[in-house]
């Protein structure tokens, strides 16, 4: 009896320990962050695809409700494989955390990956695939429904069915769109070209890849900002690029921001747009991006308490980048809390002192607050990283507030030297023209600007630094050529 009660006592024991082992902690596993995959290959040329494995995985998972999936942005700075899952994790807000490693042999590929729970750092599930290159679809299907079982979402036929989904059944073509995600992911105005080509190459190969066509509608999106190039050239490409994926694929929602983009900034559709990003919020709450140029339009209509919800929402799915960041403080500015913006800019600039974009809008509340000598130490700053037309106009403009019109004059000329070589938009000679308090010349610039159309221009109803003119009705002419007033 008394072995009979030991064996009996060290089996309820092992019982006991193996339910510990394997039992929930009680938090539902409901956010995830898919770190980049590690390139075991060593072959620089193959960052692509460990990045794209990454990412497509993150794309599918990111659709499925209950279920928190981090951006590739939000998890690009761990790249490298060095950070350890748990600390990744804690600094991402999540409770698990997907790893892997990449290796491919000429058209043998090696994908490994390990989920962990960040609560307690226990591994949760592990599996290495091994297939030919054509198989690498095969494994990001089983990857993302081991995934969900391993997490307990409870699926429906629908959303197993969207897990399995792919969007090209050509290898090469799949590769030539890793490729192009990954040039565009570096987000310069070379690499953005280059990410270009491989997408077109990605279409020549498989004319119905949807993706692809969303690829290029969001890279066309961003050509005005990072290539001189006329918004008025760069945004009808995006929107046709966006229309095509939306007419092979009607539930992309990779496609439907950049659509809401282009109603936005070029159509002055704002009802459209508006359909747009709730379209694409709907289809992937996950997308920061999404979230983020939702925020950037309600800003744009002076909604800045539903801005700001946005925003904020796009700063949790993204919580180390930068630009999401930058965009609070932005909107927190245009919403006249010009202290608690300037805080927030602080807070991005303390992650990088050089990130251009914040250092710009540090410069522009300065500007609001007539502190004219800090916003043109802010400009200068960043006048030191980009030759971005806008920072001229900027710096022009507070040169001019501050009394110094002849350092104003002198940018007017270089924007006009400038222009004979490459595109300047008018706006930025607008923003010149205000500080020098010359309504007549500031309203012909702001004239063209309007029919140049672009992102900028259409914050022209809720930018602080257009009050001087308010009260003129050639600026409520200008709202309503844009369908901003009645």
């Amino acid at each position: 009896l008394r072995r009979r009660v030991v064996v009996a006592g060290a089996v309820c024991a092992l019982l006991l320990a193996v339910w510990i082992a394997l039992r929930p902690d009680g938090t539902r596993l409901d956010s995830l962050a898919v770190l980049p995959f590690v390139n075991a290959s060593g072959d620089p040329r193959m960052e692509y695809l460990s990045d794209g494995i990454a990412e497509s995985i993150i794309r599918s998972l990111s659709q499925l409700p209950g279920l928190r999936v981090m951006s590739y942005s939000a998890v690009a700075p761990f790249k490298g494989g060095k950070a350890e899952p748990r600390p990744a994790g804690r600094r991402l807000g999540v409770k698990a955390v997907l790893t892997g490693r990449v290796l491919q042999r000429a058209d043998e590929l090696s994908v490994s990956v390990e989920l962990v729970n960040v609560a307690d750092n226990r591994h949760l599930w592990g599996e290495q695939y091994q297939s030919r290159m054509a198989g690498v679809f095969a494994i990001q299907e089983q990857i993302g429904h081991e995934l969900a079982d391993r997490l307990r979402l409870k699926l429906t036929g629908e959303q197993r069915q969207a897990l399995a989904k792919r969007h090209t059944q050509d290898p090469a073509a799949y590769q030539e769109y890793l490729r192009g995600r990954y040039f565009w992911n570096r987000r310069t105005g070379a690499t953005l070209q280059t990410a270009i080509a491989h997408l077109e190459k990605a279409i020549a190969k498989d004319p119905a890849y949807a993706l692809a066509y969303a690829g290029l509608a969001q890279c066309y999106a961003l050509e005005s900002a990072l290539l001189p190039i006329p918004s008025r050239e760069s945004f009808p490409r995006a929107k046709a690029a966006a229309l095509k994926a939306l007419e092979i694929d009607p539930t992309l929602a990779d496609a439907y921001p950049t659509l809401g983009l282009t109603r936005q900034s070029f159509d002055y559709d704002w009802t459209g747009a508006e359909r747009d990003f709730r379209k694409a919020i709907e289809l992937d709450p996950s997308d920061a991006t999404a979230h983020q140029w939702y925020g950037q339009f309600l800003n744009a209509l002076g909604r800045f308490d539903e801005a700001l919800t946005e925003v904020r929402r796009a700063q949790e799915l993204d919580p180390l980048s930068l630009m999401v960041s930058t965009v609070v403080g932005q909107v927190l500015h245009y919403a006249g809390r010009t202290e608690e913006a300037m805080a927030q800019l602080g807070k991005t600039l303390a992650l990088d002192p050089n990130f251009g974009v914040a250092i710009f809008w540090l410069g522009q509340a300065h500007l609001q607050k007539s502190v004219y000598a800090e916003a043109i130490a802010e400009y200068q700053k960043v006048a030191q990283l980009t030759d971005w037309p806008f920072v001229r106009g900027a710096l022009g403009q507070a040169y001019a507030l501050s009394g110094d019109r002849d350092a104003a004059q002198r940018i007017l000329r270089q924007l006009t030297e400038r222009s004979r070589q490459s595109y300047v938009p008018a706006l930025a000679v607008a923003w010149v023209y205000i500080g020098l308090q010359d309504r007549e010349q500031a309203f012909a610039w702001l004239d063209k600007a309007v029919e140049e159309r672009g992102e900028i221009v259409s914050w022209l109803k809720s930018d602080p630094l257009y009050a001087p003119l308010r009260g003129d009705p050639r600026f409520g002419a200008l709202l309503q050529r844009m369908r901003l007033v009645p």
